[in-house]
């Protein structure tokens, strides 16, 4: 559990350095996910998922961005986010 509490606070500052705001909040059945408000790219977390569920969807979403190669991240994190990439499921 410490790892992925640890890897979802490197995914949420890796989202914010990618130009995303990160919001938690609670959705009921809702899973969260990508939109965009006034411009601003916003990945909104459902808090009545587990942490891994929540990781995983941060890292689905912000996967995909172009500027994530440049970013520095942990071996734990860019194994996770390759995981991800390939649909495979996280451990």
């Amino acid at each position: 559990m410490a790892d992925t509490l640890g890897l979802l606070e490197e995914a949420r500052q890796l989202a914010t350095d990618l130009g995303y705001r990160v919001r938690e909040e609670a959705l009921g059945e809702l899973p969260g996910g990508l939109c965009t408000i006034g411009g601003v790219r916003h990945v909104i977390l459902n808090l009545e998922h587990t942490a891994a569920e929540r990781l995983d969807l941060l890292l689905a979403t912000i996967g995909g961005d172009p500027g994530i190669v440049a970013e520095p991240k942990s071996r734990l994190l860019e194994a996770r986010l390759t995981k991800i990439a390939r649909g495979e499921a996280a451990d």
